[in-house]
C-alpha cells in the first residue's frame, strides 16, 4: 500500500520476491489457536474522534542497558498516535500530566481504556478522571484483548522503531520515537481504516462535521 500510494504500480508478489532477495525481516505470522467462544461486556464503540482513548505502557533499554518506559494513548476511532511519552520512572501523576496535555489540545475524552496497572488505578487518575468526567474501562485480569487498539500500536510500534534502533540516551529516543509516532499518523495506511492514514479519517471526519453544522445552520435561517 505504501508503494502504490507513492505510484508505483506493483504487485505484493512481486513486492514479496525483492523483500526476500533484499534479505529484510520477514514478520512471523504464528498460527491461530482456537479456543472456546465465550460472553463478555459490550465496551463502548465510537462514532467519532476524541470519544475513546486507550492508553498502556511499553519498555524498552537503552544501549547502556538502563530500562525506560513509553506511555502510548491511542484514539480508538481514528487510530491515531496521541502521544508516545517516554521516561525511566514514569507514575500515575505523569499519565495524568499527558493526558491533561493531550486534552488541552483537543478535547476530553468520554472513555479511557487501560489495563489494571497501579499508574492507572492510582489516586491521580481516579481524581484527574472524576473531575475530567472521564470513565474509565479497565481490562479484565488476564485478558490483554481487552484492550487490543493500544496492544496492536505496541506491537507495531516495537517492531518498527524501537527494535530497529540502538537508543545511546533517553533523549535521543524521545526524538526518534516522536519522529516515527508523526509519520506513523500521517503516512503509514491502516486496512481497519479502507487503506487511510489515521490523519486522513480526522481531517475527512472534521470536514465532515463542519459541513453538517453548516448545512444546519443554513437550514434553520432558512426556516
Amino acid at each position: 500500500m505504501l508503494l502504490k500510494r507513492e505510484g508505483w504500480n506493483v504487485g505484493k508478489k512481486l513486492v514479496y520476491r525483492l523483500y526476500r532477495e533484499e534479505g529484510l525481516t520477514l514478520r512471523y505470522q504464528p498460527r491461530r489457536r482456537r479456543c472456546a467462544a465465550t460472553n463478555r461486556r459490550e465496551r463502548r464503540k465510537p462514532d467519532a474522534p476524541n470519544q475513546v482513548w486507550s492508553v498502556d505502557f511499553v519498555a524498552d533499554q537503552l544501549v547502556d542497558g538502563r530500562r525506560f518506559r513509553a506511555l502510548t494513548v491511542v484514539d480508538v476511532f481514528t487510530r491515531e498516535s496521541l502521544a508516545i511519552e517516554a521516561g525511566q520512572s514514569l507514575k500515575g501523576a505523569d499519565v495524568v500530566h499527558v493526558l491533561s496535555r493531550i486534552c488541552m489540545q483537543r478535547t476530553t475524552p468520554k472513555t479511557l481504556f487501560c489495563d489494571n496497572g497501579s499508574e492507572f488505578t492510582s489516586q491521580a487518575m481516579d481524581l484527574w478522571a472524576y473531575h475530567a468526567g472521564v470513565q474509565i474501562d479497565f481490562s479484565r485480569p488476564g485478558k490483554p484483548t481487552d484492550n487490543a487498539y493500544v496492544e496492536s500500536f505496541n506491537g507495531t510500534l516495537r517492531s518498527e522503531c524501537l527494535d530497529a534502533h540502538w537508543f545511546a540516551t533517553l533523549a535521543e529516543a524521545k526524538q526518534v520515537i516522536e519522529t516515527w509516532r508523526r509519520e506513523y499518523n500521517e503516512s503509514r495506511p491502516h486496512r481497519a481504516l479502507g487503506e487511510k492514514t489515521p490523519n486522513e479519517i480526522a481531517c475527512e471526519f472534521a470536514v465532515s462535521r463542519e459541513f453538517t453544522s453548516t448545512k444546519a445552520a443554513v437550514d434553520s435561517l432558512s426556516g
